[in-house]
């Protein structure tokens, strides 16, 4: 490190000589991890460009639509790249999603019905998808289950993985079953994400058992990290965040549903209404962002992940218990933090507060969030609010007080947040 650099660490942001040290060996100690991600940030981006080319992508492809939206080149235009990055027969990329939860929303109302079962396959699903499926406090307010879907949900082994034996089960035993869901990531729980040739082997695993089941994965946090993708290993839907890493920072709102043509079309009914779909829906003027963002995805996915290997390794040298370990391969951009500890958990997401560039001199504290079940703490100085691709960290209030770090629109930023943070707690 720089000897500037160290003093504007000590004098801007109070890092104390400990905490720099262990910068230092986290450093030299991830620099081998970091190289394996730059090869997989290379395939993608050639990936990206060649999908843009192959559909011709010019600035009249930027365009504004008001009122309906019909003919807009622009969205459908966006819709048909995303289809090619995905390897698949169909997309829908929408500003008019809200966030990841609500495209995962319209993905399993669109392909749900009265008197099918979803089945979750990785443990209860993560904490804003509850009162989507009716296992939240308020079953009352048009969930899955008050429309007569059914849920069953099954647990993880003691090693963590996908207990096969119970899937075949259910799947064998109950033919209500319509739909798998996958969680790609962790949500609020500690484990490793699933890495998408595991993701493949369980997809494979229940179409051989049931070929007509719906494969759905939530691909949230998952886009880039990896030359392949779930729908690379037949997956028939997966859909996200456009303010995660698919958006590369830039996107300034939305969602995507991408897969088996069948399955996108049911879904665009639930975005907007029966008989109408994708084919309505006016831009705003954000197609140029979401265009540029998602050129830009690969690159900033891979500057969050370094990120995550240096937050690993910095935190574990500090004597913290990390998962995934720096070493580990990845397959989304969290990094989970366990602190025993409720001040030191606190104390870190207001250092990831204190080093971001928007709202650096506020102070995160823990509240009742909508569509979460225990108090949340949010540090999210971000550019684009809630953004989870920019430097952020978030935990619920409860034991053993794990803490979720993810994003980083550049590596630099990830080091001086985490630095920050890790300060606070040794001070």
């Amino acid at each position: 490190m720089f000897d500037i650099t160290k003093e504007q660490l000590k004098g801007i942001y109070h890092i104390n000589d400990e905490t720099l040290h262990l910068y230092e060996q986290a450093i030299e100690d991830s620099n081998a991890e970091f190289r394996v991600y730059d090869e997989i940030r290379e395939y993608n981006q050639l990936k990206v460009l060649a999908a843009f080319q192959a559909e011709r992508i010019s600035d009249s492809h930027f365009t504004n639509s008001s009122g309906y939206g019909y003919g807009d080149i622009g969205r459908d235009a966006l819709d048909r790249v995303y289809a090619r990055v995905f390897n698949c027969e169909s997309a829908l990329v929408r500003p008019h999603f809200v966030n990841g939860t609500h495209a995962i929303g319209a993905a399993l109302f669109g392909n749900l019905r009265p008197g099918d079962t979803m089945l979750s396959i990785c443990g209860t699903p993560y904490d804003t998808l509850h009162n989507i499926i009716g296992i939240g406090g308020n079953k009352n307010i048009g969930s899955l289950s008050e429309y007569g879907v059914k849920y069953k949900q099954i647990d993880l082994n003691k090693n963590l993985k996908i207990d096969l034996p119970s899937v075949k089960e259910q799947l064998e035993n109950d033919k209500t079953i319509k739909l798998v869901h996958i969680q790609r990531s962790t949500g609020y729980g500690w484990r490793k994400s699933l890495l998408v040739s595991e993701i493949g082997e369980i997809i494979a695993y229940v179409k051989e058992l049931r070929p007509d089941v719906i494969c759905f994965v939530d691909n949230c946090y998952g886009e880039f990290i990896d030359t392949i993708e779930p729908t690379d290993v037949g997956a028939d839907l997966i859909a996200g965040s456009l303010i995660k890493n698919i958006g590369g920072g830039i996107a300034p709102a939305g969602g995507y549903i991408a897969g088996k043509k069948s399955c996108v079309e049911q879904a665009a009914y639930r975005l907007t209404i029966p008989g109408i779909g994708g084919e309505c829906g006016s831009t705003f003027g954000v197609m140029r962002l979401l265009f540029q963002g998602l050129f830009l995805a690969p690159h900033v996915a891979i500057e969050a992940v370094k990120g995550a290997i240096f937050c690993a390794r910095i935190m574990e040298l500090a004597g913290f218990e990390v998962l995934p370990k720096y070493t580990d391969k990845r397959s989304d951009i969290i990094q989970a933090i366990k602190f025993n500890n409720k001040e030191n958990l606190i104390q870190f997401c207001k250092g990831i507060q204190a080093g971001s560039p928007i709202d650096s001199f506020v102070e995160c504290e823990p509240w009742d969030m909508p569509g979460y079940n225990d108090q949340v703490i949010m540090a999210a100085g971000a550019f684009v609010q809630g953004s989870s691709i920019e430097l952020s960290a978030d935990a619920p209030i409860r034991e053993p007080y794990i803490a979720y770090l993810q994003g980083g629109l550049t590596f630099d930023h990830a080091k001086i947040g985490t630095l920050i943070s890790l300060a606070k707690i040794i001070k």
